[in-house]
């Protein structure tokens, strides 16, 4: 079983691999920098909660964590924004052990739920968060984004 821990400077070129992994295999071109993860995970002021599984040979995958609120009803959640293990590692207890580490830091931090969401064509990954204990969540309505 990995360990799983929170991430360190030293990560950020492997863990920077497998975000650009994860991209890829979604048809993305990734253009976060080692910079930028390292501001977001790092920084004076962390953007995101980044936990990674290590084994013998090095990390072999990470959680990327951010909070959410729903603000009428008094609670908090945390959103998995992403979920990566190595191929060569995939359906060895890494994704649970990440998931079961995000649930505790959750928790915590005073968290009632967890949520995650995936590509609807991405079937396997749907088989997976519905093995690790997910339930679907009802759809919500249309969302918008203001870019600059």
């Amino acid at each position: 079983m990995p360990l799983i821990r929170s991430i360190a400077k030293a990560d950020i070129p492997q863990v920077h691999d497998m975000v650009r992994a994860l991209a890829a295999y979604h048809g993305d071109t990734a253009s976060l920098t080692p910079e930028d993860l390292a501001r977001d995970t790092l920084g004076a002021a962390p953007w995101l909660t980044l936990l990674v599984a290590e084994g013998a040979e090095g990390l072999v995958g990470y959680a990327a964590l951010f909070p959410l609120a729903q603000l009428q009803f008094g609670v908090r959640g945390m959103d998995m924004h992403h979920l990566f293990v190595r191929q060569e590692r995939r359906r060895c207890g890494v994704a649970r052990a990440l998931v079961a580490a995000s649930v505790t830091f959750a928790q915590g931090r005073g968290c009632r739920f967890l949520a995650v969401g995936t590509d609807p064509d991405n079937t396997a990954a749907q088989r997976t968060y519905d093995n690790l204990g997910f339930t679907r969540a009802p759809q919500a309505g249309p969302r918008f984004r203001m870019k600059w």
